[in-house]
């Protein structure tokens, strides 16, 4: 009975614990193995030292988050090519009923937020993950990270502002969004530079992670016309190679390229005032395990 109990307060809060550990690394694996540490240090907890299990498990996933992320960090240094977070399918669908909290889930997951928090120190991503993605009070959040709630103020601040000058300042009607991305493979599939550079912001950037395990581009693309013309030499004869698929990935509409059923790469755009921003390629295939289709 007392592990029926444990079991079931653990699974409980499991894809919440899920979440943080995700926000924090960025990579769908290391939040699992996260998860996983977690669940074994909550087993062996004595329960009568534990008043409220929520916090508890919050903070021990948050400290061994912040563990693996530092490690992390430093392999990131010798990552070869742009380096992005690993993607992963984001239907709610109605296990969050509510649209503002969907939205603000979706908002915390997407690749273009989780890329600024890569530049953020492994103590501002914990405060902001906590506090901006899941609404933790300062006190709570003090207590998971051991500091002072005046120090997690300070760096909830410097954490917010950081991200705020990194992160798209507008929003995007996801329909607008899985127009575009179907215009754009229909542009880069059929040759059509003109379709594609009428698509394509003129400052647009392309960022593609292979961790040299794949053919992508080991510097990001900008420009307009580099951008359509790298587009149209990887497409032609791919049409023939490649099954697409639409998906939410982080959040967002995006294009699964499939080899044999199993994916290949992920695409997806960044869109403001009607034209695309930013293409986002991932290749790696050691981060596409999330995506592959059920």
């Amino acid at each position: 009975m007392v592990t029926d109990t444990l079991t079931d307060v653990f699974q409980e809060h499991r894809p919440m614990l899920h979440g943080v550990a995700y926000r924090m690394l960025g990579r769908a694996a290391d939040a699992e193995d996260v998860v996983q540490d977690a669940w074994l240090r909550w087993t062996a907890t004595d329960r009568e030292d534990v008043r409220e299990p929520r916090a508890y498990l919050v903070r021990i996933t948050t400290r061994l988050a912040l563990d693996r992320l530092r490690q992390a960090q430093a392999r990131r240094e010798s990552y070869i090519g742009p380096w992005l977070p690993e993607p992963v399918l984001t239907d709610y669908g109605p296990a969050v009923p509510d649209t503002a909290e969907q939205a603000m889930l979706a908002d915390s997951v997407s690749l273009a937020v989780l890329v600024v928090l890569e530049s953020l120190s492994p103590l501002e991503r914990a405060v902001f993950v906590l506090r901006e993605a899941f609404g933790f009070p300062f006190a709570e959040t003090a207590t998971a990270l051991e500091r002072s709630e005046a120090a997690v103020r300070q760096l909830a601040g410097r954490a917010r502002r950081h991200v705020d000058e990194g992160r798209p300042r507008y929003d995007v009607d996801p329909a607008e969004r899985r127009d575009l991305t179907e215009r754009f493979l229909a542009a880069s599939a059929g040759g059509d530079l003109a379709e594609l550079l009428a698509l394509l912001a003129p400052d647009v950037r392309l960022v593609g992670d292979s961790g040299g395990k794949s053919k992508a581009p080991l510097r990001i693309i900008d420009s307009a016309d580099k951008v359509g013309r790298f587009l149209l030499a990887v497409a032609a004869g791919a049409e023939s190679l490649f099954e697409f698929r639409f998906a939410e990935v982080n959040g967002a509409p995006a294009l699964l390229a499939l080899v044999d059923g199993k994916p290949d790469t992920v695409f997806q755009i960044e869109v403001r005032d009607g034209r695309i921003q930013c293409v986002y390629i991932v290749r790696n295939p050691d981060k596409l395990h999330a995506v592959a289709p059920s």
